[in-house]
């Protein structure tokens, strides 16, 4: 993650001082999040992982439990917001637009949206049978991502992920 995931997709990315992690889960990506910015909020759908991240983070970092899909932060929260490797845990490509248009609610004027998710091979399919597994296609993300009010979308398909970033209008 340090030394291909965060280079990549974060590049030269300025994230501001007040940016949300959409989906950490066990808060892998959390944790080194949390040392790059002033004050991170995440934001897990899972209750559990809500309280374990709790427990075990520092206290500068805040967890909340909600929906990526109906999130409850008032319009333009965010000076920037991250998600790695949790779209395909969305259940439905709509649930994922709505995610988007939420994405492009909470973010200030000028602010980002960087993310990677996995591409969807044998491997990656394997790993998620018995689990979500809703593929973002790397053809219609950057149109899904217009859809939702976002500007200067950028996609990049690798083999095994998909990396983007995206603006919301200043």
């Amino acid at each position: 993650m340090r030394t291909d995931l965060f280079p990549v997709v974060l590049g030269d990315v300025d994230l501001g001082d007040d940016v949300l992690e959409l989906g950490p889960g066990l808060g892998v990506t959390t944790r080194e999040l949390a040392g790059r910015v002033p004050h991170l909020t995440a934001l897990e759908v899972d209750e559990t992982y809500a309280e374990r991240l709790r427990r075990e983070l520092e206290p500068g970092v805040t967890i909340v439990h909600g929906d990526a899909s109906a999130m409850p932060f008032p319009d333009a929260s965010f000076t920037a917001v991250a998600c790695f490797t949790m779209l395909h845990h969305v259940s439905t490509p709509e649930l994922q637009d709505r995610l988007f248009a939420e994405t492009c609610r909470v973010l200030r004027p000028g602010g980002v949206f960087v993310g990677s998710d996995g591409r969807a091979g044998l491997l990656f399919r394997l790993i998620h049978l018995g689990d979500t597994l809703v593929p973002v296609d790397p053809g219609t993300l950057a149109s899904r991502l217009e859809a939702a009010g976002l500007a200067d979308v950028r996609v990049t398909p690798k083999p095994k992920r998909v990396h983007f970033t995206a603006r919301r209008p200043a």
